[in-house]
């Protein structure tokens, strides 16, 4: 009697769950969360790897970067290993950054360089990198407006020169190398005056040692760029005001040496060279 009603009581807790399952079950379906849900439907069914591609290049040519980015992950998921496969890591990197995911864009570019190492669009990867660093934290007015660039925060700028750099250096016969030297004079110069920037808020706020840091900052790692000769008269008027008279002598020696003819002379030269870099470089296509 004893051993019927414990297989009684087993029998019941094998039968009680099962029930509770089915419950659940009728429970979605009636919540419209069933797996036959239309909803639930894959629209790519019977696509194959090429009308992906057709599909996708589609709708970057018709700058519907959101479709194109969501169907660059599906065929990224489907075909991993397809003939597409190396092109769409590219593809993909430049729909993100057109459809204004920087960060997705350059992690994909990366993951296209660990990958692809020896791809013959390796260069491209890097240029992308370098042009998605490029263009953040531009505005639209910034687009269409040449504006004091020097005086935004410059943590992707130095990026940017970076992989510029390194993309000339690897690569110095690509097709991307002479934008990308376009584009590392103008990251410099607004490198370079960025240290001036700062070393001009030192000067007014009589912190004198800091502007002569920022100041030599420019000589030593920005020669060349337009800013040389303003770190030259911060130095010297810094040194004058310390007391540090043969230091400010020095200072002054080298820029009269220099730069013979004045601020006037090297504002119309900056002037000059920021209207080339940027007749040559454009907008971001």
């Amino acid at each position: 009697m004893r051993l019927l009603l414990i297989k009684i009581l087993f029998l019941g807790c094998l039968v009680i769950p099962l029930t509770g399952c089915e419950t659940i079950k009728e429970l979605g379906k009636d919540l419209g969360l069933g797996s036959d849900d239309s909803s639930t439907k894959d629209e790519y069914v019977g696509w194959n790897e090429a009308k992906f591609h057709e599909q996708a290049t589609e709708a970057m040519r018709g700058s519907n970067y959101d479709k194109a980015v969501k169907l660059y992950e599906a065929m990224e998921a489907r075909f991993p290993f397809g003939d597409y496969a190396a092109q769409t890591q590219l593809d993909i990197a430049y729909a993100y950054h057109k459809n204004g995911d920087p960060e997705a864009s350059i992690a994909a570019a990366d993951r296209f360089i660990k990958i692809n190492p020896r791809n013959p669009s390796i260069d491209y990867a890097f240029y992308l990198k370098g042009l998605v660093n490029y263009n953040r934290g531009i505005s639209f007015i910034d687009r269409y407006l040449p504006t004091d660039s020097s005086q935004r925060d410059q943590v992707h700028a130095r990026d940017s020169l970076a992989i510029f750099q390194e993309l000339v250096r690897r690569f110095p016969k690509s097709k991307y190398a002479e934008d990308a030297n376009q584009r590392i004079i103008s990251l410099r110069n607004n490198l370079a005056m960025h240290e001036i920037h700062i070393a001009n808020y030192y000067m007014k706020r009589k912190a004198y040692l800091a502007a002569i840091g920022r100041a030599n900052e420019v000589i030593q790692n920005y020669q060349k760029t337009p800013a040389v000769p303003y770190a030259l008269q911060i130095m010297q008027e810094a040194y004058t005001t310390l007391g540090m008279t043969s230091l400010a002598e020095d200072t002054k020696r080298v820029y009269t040496l220099n730069f013979p003819n004045g601020t006037a002379a090297i504002e119309a030269q900056q002037a000059n060279t920021v209207n080339k870099v940027w007749d040559f470089i454009g907008l971001d296509k």
